[in-house]
């Protein structure tokens, strides 16, 4: 199945796999929010958007299009064709430079770089019916407070998934008992039991558990109580890097 990503507009962004990597995660001692691998995974699951050059976004606190100023930190640098002010009330809109299109029966779901934090401002969230639409959307995001922000050349403004979006309506949450599924509750017991006595382990110094930092069932795909967990557990994003093609 492809992303079909049909350029409308002349410099229109680098698209990359999306990044595991984040600046608040690095600066946790150890590096401890790596360990969490739906975090991790959360992060790689798309692709991300480019900033092609290093922009200043000001807003007032007004309602008008006008009380947002924008401007690229090079000088003779243009970006009135990449990021505007349009919406008002303090929105900010990027424009991709691609027209997307996806096979039937899927969207794409456009947001911010998951688990990114950018203070300031905060990105907005669209799904997008890929599989018909004959024009580009646009990435929007809401000024949180009047002030600066700073988009830095090579960091992401757009990050986008596809979702088979029209399946969900077919989908029945149901709520359960966990006696319903005495496997499951099996399963469940014994991580219950082996957390707790790791997690003793670790308050009393013990220095195997110590060493081990913390449990990794997850991690590595292993169930609690040993028995053999699903072959298809992925622990890393191997998401394939954009394609040119028809292109000189």
């Amino acid at each position: 199945m492809e992303l079909e990503c049909f350029i409308v507009q002349n410099g229109a962004r680098e698209i990359i796999p999306g990044r595991t990597d984040r600046d608040w995660m690095d600066a946790f001692t150890n590096r401890f929010p790596y360990r969490c691998l739906p975090l991790t995974m959360a992060n790689s699951t798309g692709w991300e958007l480019i900033v092609p050059e290093d922009i200043t976004i000001e807003w007032n606190g007004g309602p008008l299009a006008t009380d947002i100023t924008i401007t690229a930190d090079k000088p003779g640098a243009y970006v009135d064709h990449f990021v505007q002010s349009h919406f008002s009330h303090g929105i900010v809109t990027f424009h991709t430079g691609y027209l997307f299109r996806t096979q039937p029966g899927w969207a794409l779901w456009a947001s911010g770089a998951p688990n990114q934090v950018k203070d300031g401002i905060m990105p907005l969230t669209g799904l997008v019916e890929t599989d018909w639409l004959p024009f580009p959307f646009t990435m929007n995001w809401k000024m949180t407070r009047p002030g600066i922000v700073h988009f830095e050349k090579g960091e992401s403004f757009c990050f986008i998934n596809v979702v088979e979006h029209k399946k969900l309506d077919d989908i029945q949450p149901v709520i359960k008992p966990i006696e319903a599924d005495p496997d499951l509750k099996a399963q469940f017991e014994a991580w219950s039991t082996s957390r707790a006595a790791f997690n003793s382990s670790l308050v009393n110094r013990d220095p195997a558990a110590i060493k081990q930092a913390w449990q990794k069932f997850y991690h590595k795909g292993e169930l609690p109580d040993q028995t053999e967990a699903p072959s298809d557990h992925m622990n890393r994003r191997r998401l394939k890097p954009v394609k040119l093609e028809g292109l000189e």
